[in-house]
């Protein structure tokens, strides 16, 4: 079967952008991508070389060890070749592979054969190689092309774990892994910073940068360490498994890594890897981005050999990336709860951060523009754990011509009225000029139902765009006259799911003003905005009744979102639509009584998403520990809960000096 030519093209592309990247990642110690980025771009070559072998040049990057020594260093030839892994991604992955060794096993004549892995950490640092003659050091090479690497002995005779001299006079080639640790790199960076040197992209690349330091103290004051993992030459003779090679490069005196296990099935070697894809790598002094899986036998490893490029008797298991490539597919909008447009990048689906994504948020039309993201571009997409995905980079050296710039329409079917769109003074954002799109009514009603506001059992998304496809709700006061034989004929619904929905529905008709604030939509009202206005007003009636100057200062709330508030307020149709709300529910005042706590008198603010609880559950304790909570940073605030993606209150909190922590010295201050 013929390869098409936008294929071969593609293929083509990615030959010649992997292999400048690679270039700049192992030669120049820079990275103009993430290593993460980089490896998608890998995966998508092997996997395209995979189905259409004819796509296989003797110089593709998936057929070739990356890095030449720089002509700067001493050229040494390595007395064993050395290889570079292949990578897996996933457990169906890994398992492929346990089924290509043990195929591999079986063809070289070994009958039903058991093969165990040694699982080791995959230290993220820069490849080395020690030679030792009598006991002690005489050559530290780089990997180099594989062949040929660099001298750099003069710089890692300044690593302190790395001894001059072994326990016993011995003959030895090992190999291993020089890093920087992170509490290291940190330091080396404010130093960068102090001095106007540029910043290092990460502990790899300084490390790198610090073996190929020409002036040995230049070496010396660098943070580095390192762990030996392979002997490629003993003059005692080779260990007979992994497992007695890394106790054996232990016993002479080299720094072996403690933490790597013996798994006697490729399911344990998974297990091993679903521990250390967590939190648990972070409490690491040293960056880890995978484990590396490699038979244990001796007598199997011989027999399995090598191809070209590297063993086939171990692999490099990376860790779910946060950051992957992809292909924008489409542009559309998406209308939110406050009328707002946001166009939506439809992409190729990926896995990034152990989810399967499809789509990712644009922002805005400036957002588009500044990047210039193309319908048809190849992009680089970035997820981290809970975070919304979003596009980082375009690679434009991936455009083929055919890429469309996408414009904001002037109308869409989202909008109301005649489907007219207006750009928001003052702001990048656009929205509907008529409000009351079916989409816009949908999200409204979905998250007044959702978690952060009234927080009705069963009443998720699925069963509001049904019950709204059948014009049984279309405003928040339909849910609570919902009856159950309404309910009853819908798709889906039995005799027990209807009743519960409606005694569920029935069970929130007493709420706390803030939980009904909180989901009402209007414009810049959170939950910690929400719970300011119900502490401040008391009931809704007085909100009714204030003033537009009674909005203006109230303590923790910025002007942008008081002036939001008044004018919610004083629209006709919001006013009528909380006097409904009012006969169906009993509202609770919320309790503001200071009481004694490790927060009493302390106003915070709350930014970015955790993962150890979410803003409103953070919001709760600080208020039960007597503190306030406030949506805008001030001379006043007493500190700032940042977490992931802390946006712009975290540089306010900067500029006005205001302490800032993490959700780790929070719950800490909780149990003091």
């Amino acid at each position: 079967m013929s390869v098409s030519k936008e294929i071969q093209d593609r293929a083509r592309k990615l030959r010649v952008a992997i292999t400048a990247y690679r270039a700049e990642y192992h030669e120049n110690d820079s990275s103009s991508i993430s290593p993460e980025a980089l490896d998608s771009l890998k995966h998508e070559l092997a996997e395209l070389e995979r189905v259409h072998p004819e796509l296989i040049v003797p110089d593709s990057p998936t057929q070739t060890i990356a890095g030449k020594p720089l002509t700067s260093l001493k050229k040494v030839t390595h007395a064993v070749p050395q290889w570079s892994l292949d990578d897996a991604f996933t457990k169906e992955e890994a398992k492929a592979f346990d089924e290509r060794v043990r195929r591999g096993l079986v063809r070289a004549g070994i009958k039903d054969p058991s093969p165990t892995y040694s699982v080791e950490l995959k230290i993220d640092g820069l490849h080395i190689v020690l030679t030792y003659e009598k006991g002690v050091l005489v050559l530290a090479a780089t990997r180099g092309d594989g062949v040929i690497g660099e001298d750099v002995t003069h710089a890692v005779r300044t690593i302190k774990n790395i001894p001059g001299n072994l326990s016993r006079s011995v003959d030895l080639v090992v190999e291993g892994e020089v890093y920087m640790t992170r509490s290291g790199f940190a330091i080396l960076n404010s130093e960068q910073e102090k001095t106007g040197k540029p910043l290092f992209a990460n502990p790899r690349n300084a490390a790198a940068g610090s073996l190929r330091q020409i002036d040995v103290k230049a070496a010396a004051s660098r943070p580095l360490a390192a762990f030996l993992y392979d002997v490629d030459v003993a003059s005692e003779g080779m260990p007979e498994t992994q497992a007695g090679a890394l106790s054996y490069i232990k016993e002479l005196g080299l720094p072996v890594n403690t933490k790597s296990i013996h798994a006697n099935s490729i399911e344990e070697a998974i297990a091993y890897w679903d521990v250390w894809h967590g939190d648990k790598r972070e409490k690491e002094d040293y960056l880890i981005d995978g484990v590396v899986l490699k038979v244990n036998e001796a007598e199997y490893r011989n027999a399995l050999g090598y191809t070209g490029k590297g063993p086939r008797f171990a692999i490099a298991l990376k860790f779910p990336a946060e950051q992957v490539t992809t292909k924008v597919t489409e542009i559309t909008l998406q209308v939110g709860r406050t009328g707002v447009l946001t166009p939506v990048a439809h992409l190729h689906p990926v896995s990034v951060a152990g989810s399967t994504v499809a789509r990712a948020t644009l922002h805005n039309e400036d957002f588009i523009a500044e990047k210039d993201i193309r319908i048809g571009d190849t992009v680089i997409l970035q997820k981290a754990g809970d975070i919304i995905p979003e596009i980082i980079q375009v690679l434009p050296e991936f455009r083929t011509g055919k890429e469309k710039k996408w414009v904001f329409p002037k109308r869409s079917s989202l909008c109301g009225g005649e489907g007219e769109i207006e750009r928001v003074s003052g702001s990048a954002a656009r929205k509907c000029k008529v409000p009351g799109s079916f989409d816009q009514q949908f999200r409204k009603l979905t998250h007044f139902a959702g978690k952060s506001a009234l927080n009705i059992d069963g009443l998720g998304a699925k069963t509001v765009k049904l019950l709204m496809e059948h014009d049984l709700v279309s405003e928040y006061d339909d849910f609570f006259e919902l009856t159950y034989d309404e309910v009853l004929s819908l798709p889906g619904f039995k005799e027990i799911s209807a009743r519960k929905l409606i005694d569920a529905i029935q069970e929130r008709t007493r709420i706390p003003l803030d939980k009904l604030l909180a989901g009402l939509s209007i414009p810049h009202v959170g939950t910690e905005t929400a719970f300011l206005l119900a502490a401040e007003f008391g009931t809704l009636s007085k909100m009714l009744n204030a003033k537009p100057h009674e909005f203006s200062d109230i303590h923790g709330i910025g002007e942008i979102g008081m002036k939001a508030v008044s004018e919610w307020f004083s629209d006709e149709g919001n006013r009528a639509l909380v006097e409904r709300l009012q006969r169906h529910l009993s509202i609770a005042t919320v309790s503001v009584t200071p009481r004694a706590g490790v927060f009493s008198g302390v106003s915070v603010v709350i930014t970015g998403s955790f993962d150890e609880f979410s803003r409103e559950e953070a919001g709760a304790l600080i208020r039960k520990e007597g503190g306030t909570v406030s949506s805008a940073v001030s001379r006043k605030t007493g500190f700032v809960l940042a977490g992931e993606k802390p946006g712009s209150k975290l540089k306010a909190a900067e500029e006005l000096e205001v302490p800032v922590i993490g959700a780790a010295e929070f719950l800490r201050r909780l149990k003091a």
